[in-house]
């Protein structure tokens, strides 16, 4: 893992509850493996698993052991990372909304080599505050000199504001901010992170960077995979829910804020915040101007035949709930005042592709001949490739070989791939040990959670009144007709999915 030349975390035991989860699995262990092979953790780490199924250390340890084996991480498994590490693995069998389990935890800290914990949330949002409710009945939050106590929750971080606000009293009731890190793991992904030094480290393009220059912005999640076996959990939440105020705000938070004064995690995340609260909230007139959504039908997908989403298991077959959403928004600040930023995700797409486009405006005034067909030069596009294949590309124009005097438009590729090794990581190395270390940059505050839901409240306001169902699109195409429509009003096309 080239790259990590850090020194590794303080002692500490990760308390992690829903150990025995698909999370802990597939994620939290690969990613301590990797850290450990680092150098980012040293021996003085050590785990305690807490789950609802019966059994003691060994229990888990050969639960994980065998996961490991079984879905392609044979080199973790059998790696000496591995072996040091679940040495250090222990076990509490119980129900975690029930006081004994909390009294064992305060037990085993007691008796551990360092009293640091962090206390990481692998369950269902529904008890996130309860859990926090109880770590702090016990004392388990509580901090003294040279000891730090801190919680980890995953998204979703509620269900539309009045939900977020809540969970929100909840956590600080009992815990300060400065304790509680909500993971998005976008923000793990390094090509995330660059983007801020891509603008802040370049003169030529922060330059740029702003309504003089930036026509529009795009920013895509689309996703190849369908809802699969996911239909509950889907149903009662869809596209808009689940990526628009995590995933795709912090994408554009990063795109759109101002420089901070320094990249402490308070700097940081006041700037965040500050476009979040930015956000236009639309009338419900103007909300149902300004997005549109879709659910995929049946059809063949990867050589499979798929059913349609209200055929999928667990899914009403009269749901309303959608698989795909572009919306039309603006951050009204003098920077990007004017600015469109097209914002769309969605499943069953035709390729699995994150990432941000900036599109320039066009030149004022171009002698060269063009031809009939292209009469206009094409803009200048920055296209910050998420995933897969992380990267940076810059679109221009320059004279075609020969003896007439002609423009063909190019690229200027980067691919992390060709000059850093950044392969076997999960995404997650970076935000679990800045949880060690207690930096917050990379993690989201309370306001500007509630500044996302109260931008996204419009829409789902609106989709909950009208009863409206949803446009079809086809699984392996570009998504519905409608999110061509929403952008094509505009005299724009949307950059095409998987092109990089």
């Amino acid at each position: 893992m080239t790259g990590f030349t850090v020194p590794p975390a303080p002692p500490l035991t990760l308390v992690i509850f829903g150990a025995t989860g698909d999370l802990t699995r597939r994620l939290l262990m690969p990613t301590l493996i990797n850290m450990t092979k680092a150098g980012m953790l040293g021996d003085d780490l050590h785990v305690l698993g807490v789950s609802i199924e019966p059994g003691g250390d060994e229990f888990l340890v050969k639960h994980l052991d065998t996961f490991l084996a079984a879905n392609g991480m044979e080199q973790a498994q059998q790696s000496d990372a591995w072996q040091r590490l679940k040495t250090r693995i222990s076990y509490i069998s119980g129900d975690f909304t029930q006081g004994a389990i909390y009294q064992e935890i305060s037990r085993r800290l007691q008796h551990a080599s360092s009293a640091n914990a962090a206390f990481y949330f692998a369950v269902q949002p529904r008890f996130f505050g309860d859990i926090t409710s109880r770590l702090a009945e016990h004392g388990l939050l509580d901090e003294t000199a040279g000891v730090f106590r801190r919680i980890a929750i995953e998204k979703p971080f509620g269900h539309d504001l009045a939900s977020a606000q809540m969970l929100n009293a909840t956590l600080l009731h009992s815990a300060d901010e400065s304790q509680v890190y909500r993971i998005d793991h976008f923000l793990g992904k390094e090509t995330v992170q660059n983007i801020m030094t891509t603008r802040f480290a370049n003169m030529m393009i922060e330059a740029l960077w702003n309504n003089n220059y930036v026509d529009h912005v795009q920013i895509t999640a689309a996703e190849f995979v369908d809802v699969g076996t996911r239909g509950k959990f889907y149903d009662a939440t869809g596209a808009l829910r689940d990526m628009v105020p995590n995933h795709l705000f912090q994408l554009l938070a990063m795109v759109a804020m101002e420089p901070p004064n320094s990249f402490d995690a308070e700097s940081v995340r006041n700037e965040k915040g500050k476009v979040l609260k930015a956000l236009r909230h639309y009338s419900q007139e103007e909300a149902a101007k300004n997005a549109v959504r879709g659910a995929y039908t049946a059809g063949p997908l990867d050589g499979k035949d798929l059913p349609a989403y209200t055929e999928t298991k667990d899914v009403a077959p009269d749901s309303n709930t959608e698989t795909y959403v572009a919306l039309k928004l603006y951050v009204d600040t003098w920077r990007w005042a004017g600015v469109p930023f097209y914002l769309r995700t969605g499943k069953a797409l035709r390729a699995r592709d994150t990432e941000v486009v900036i599109t320039f405006r066009q030149v004022p005034f171009a002698q060269f001949p063009r031809a009939p067909s292209r009469p206009d030069l094409p803009p200048n596009k920055l296209i910050i490739q998420v995933q897969p294949n992380e990267g940076l590309q810059m679109g221009i124009s320059i004279k075609s070989p020969g003896l007439v005097l002609k423009t063909a438009p190019i690229e200027l590729d980067f691919r992390y791939a060709d000059h850093f090794d950044i392969g076997h990581q999960t995404g997650y190395e970076s935000l679990l040990y800045e949880l060690f270390l207690g930096d917050q940059t990379l993690f989201q505050r309370a306001d500007s959670i509630e500044a996302g839901w109260a931008a996204v409240q419009p829409f789902i306001d609106l989709w909950a009144a009208d009863g409206s169902k949803p446009d079809p699109y086809a699984p392996g195409s570009m998504g519905p007709a409608c999110a061509d429509e929403l952008i094509g009003r505009d005299g724009r096309v949307w950059h095409q999915i998987g092109d990089d």
